[in-house]
């Protein structure tokens, strides 16, 4: 159930229903309006409603959950008022299950594990610290990762978070040694060529709030020779 539909907005939709569409994200698109001013996902989502079914006035739009501007894959909204608050709620109570794919240089310490560590976030840098103990204004952050496949100079990891912190992967990851492709933030001794991570939120599982059936995704890797080669 990963069929691309494009459209005019240059908007890759994985699903849509009448309560909930789901959007491949690019690497640069921010989901909501920050400081940059950017055309944020969520306008070009409700652009594309408004198209599609041409509808008159306001088009309803709800923010389901995030990802980074850098980061690519399954981002979710809701297009009604009944449904978000049910996704919210999913959500919340980790029901929904998150698999991300990753790109490191490094070999992670084991083929598998579980990381475990206190994250505090610091606003002025807008980045995220791992600590192995918890410190003053930390949360709990933990995820699982297994080492999907090892290409010429990569190892292609794939991550299920447990919990969602301020660049949980992105932090964790680097912490054990293993910085994302790309991401000089978080050690990464160089940059993509398109400013992007190779970080890719790739598939999503979780029951439907209004029909109960379950739904599960995948987004199509973005369009570049090395994730090309994880297939």
């Amino acid at each position: 159930m990963s069929k691309i539909l494009s459209n005019k907005n240059n908007l890759q939709v994985i699903y849509e229903d009448n309560h909930i569409i789901i959007v491949n994200k690019r690497a640069g698109d921010i989901v909501q309006g920050d400081k940059t001013g950017d055309e944020p996902l969520s306008e070009v989502v409700k652009s594309y409603i408004k198209d599609k079914y041409d509808k008159p006035g306001n088009v309803y739009l709800g923010v389901v959950h995030r990802l980074d501007r850098p980061t690519t894959g399954i981002v979710m909204f809701s297009k009604t008022s009944k449904a978000l608050p049910r996704l919210n709620k999913i959500f919340a109570d980790k029901e929904a299950k998150k698999i991300y794919w990753a790109l490191v240089k490094q070999m992670p310490p084991k083929t598998e594990d579980t990381l475990t560590h206190w994250l505090k976030k610091n606003p002025k840098n807008n980045k995220s610290t791992a600590y192995i103990k918890e410190v003053k204004d930390s949360k709990k952050a933990i995820l699982h990762y297994k080492i999907l496949k090892k290409l010429d100079n990569y190892y292609l990891l794939e991550v299920e978070l447990e919990t969602g912190r301020h660049h949980q992967i992105r932090s964790q990851l680097s912490s054990i040694g293993c910085p994302i492709k790309g991401d000089l933030k978080y050690g990464f001794d160089r940059s993509n060529p398109d400013a992007s991570i190779s970080l890719h939120a790739r598939g999503l599982t979780f029951i439907h709030p209004v029909s109960n059936e379950q739904i599960h995704l995948e987004a199509p890797l973005p369009d570049d020779p090395l994730w090309k080669a994880c297939l």
